[in-house]
C-alpha cells in the first residue's frame, strides 16, 4: 500500500491553527509524519486532538497554516480535489458510522464501486479479503445492528482499507467500546502497523502507544507540547504538562 520510502515525509504540518469564533482550538502546530510511521497522539480531553486529526484530511478546514500531503498543500484544494485526496487517507471514527440498512459486505463495497468505479465482482473480492483480514468472514451478510461494538469497529477499519489508502487516521477508535472488546480492535491495528501502514492515532490506550508507536505526540492547551519516542514520553517526559499527565496515568493504575 505504501508508495514512498520510509524516510519520506508523507504529511507535513506547518503552523496549523484552528479557531471556532473567538475560541482557539489549535495553535501553531508543526510536525511531520513519515511513510510507514505510527504516530500516537495522547493528552487530556479538550486538548484539540480530534480536531487536529480532522484537519489532516480537511474534514475541518484550518484557520491558518498548511497540511501538505504527498507534496500537495491540502488547504489550497477545492472540495472536489479534496474528495480525491481523501481516497488516500482512510479514517476510522469513534462511532463506527456504518450504514445500518446495508449488510457488512455492502458497507465495504459501496465506496470502491461509487468512487473508484470498481466492478461489483472486483469490489466483492476486496470485501471478502478484508473481512477475512479482520476476522469477520462469517459476518459478511449480516447487518451492523447485529454486531458487537468491537465487530462494528473492525468492519469500519476494513471499510476504510477497501479504498487502499496510503495513510490511516484513527480518532479514538476504542473509546466507545466495552473494555473486553478493545483488544480485538487494537489487534487489527497492530497488524496494520506491522505491515507498514502509515497511521496517525488519537488514543487513550497507553499500552498500545507504548508498544506500537514510533513517536508519541502529547497535546494539551491546544498545542503539541512534546514529541518523542514512547520510551522517552512515558519514562522521561520533559514538559511539565506531560509529566503531570503521565504521572496521573501511573497513579490511576
Amino acid at each position: 500500500m505504501q508508495t514512498q520510502n520510509k524516510n519520506d515525509d508523507i504529511i507535513q504540518i506547518k503552523g496549523l491553527g484552528k479557531n471556532f469564533g473567538d475560541k482557539v482550538i489549535l495553535k501553531d502546530i508543526n510536525g511531520e509524519v513519515k511513510s510507514g510511521q505510527v504516530i500516537c497522539i495522547i493528552g487530556p480531553s479538550g486538548a484539540g486532538k480530534s480536531t487536529f486529526l480532522r484537519c489532516l484530511n480537511m474534514l475541518e478546514k484550518p484557520t491558518s497554516g498548511s497540511v501538505i500531503f504527498d507534496g500537495t498543500d491540502l488547504t489550497k484544494l477545492s472540495d472536489k480535489q479534496l474528495v480525491e485526496v481523501r481516497e488516500k487517507m482512510g479514517m476510522v471514527f469513534q462511532s463506527f458510522n456504518l450504514f445500518p440498512n446495508m449488510t457488512v459486505r455492502k458497507n465495504l463495497k459501496l465506496a470502491p464501486i461509487r468512487v473508484k468505479h470498481m466492478s461489483d465482482e472486483e469490489a466483492d473480492k476486496v470485501a471478502t479479503h478484508l473481512l477475512d483480514r479482520v476476522g469477520l468472514s462469517d459476518f459478511a451478510d449480516v447487518y451492523p445492528d447485529s454486531l458487537s461494538g468491537g465487530q462494528k469497529q473492525r468492519v469500519a477499519i476494513a471499510r476504510a482499507l477497501a479504498m487502499n489508502p496510503e495513510v490511516m487516521l484513527f480518532d479514538e477508535p476504542t473509546s466507545a467500546l466495552d473494555p473486553e472488546m478493545v483488544g480485538e480492535v487494537l489487534g487489527v491495528m497492530q497488524e496494520l502497523a506491522n505491515e507498514g501502514m502509515t497511521m496517525v492515532v488519537v488514543t487513550h490506550e497507553m499500552g498500545f502507544a507504548k508498544q506500537v508507536a514510533n513517536q508519541v505526540w502529547f497535546m494539551a492547551d491546544s498545542a503539541i507540547l512534546e514529541k518523542d519516542t514512547p520510551d522517552e514520553i512515558f519514562s522521561n517526559p520533559k514538559n511539565p504538562r506531560t509529566k503531570d499527565f503521565i504521572g496521573k496515568i501511573i497513579e490511576a493504575k
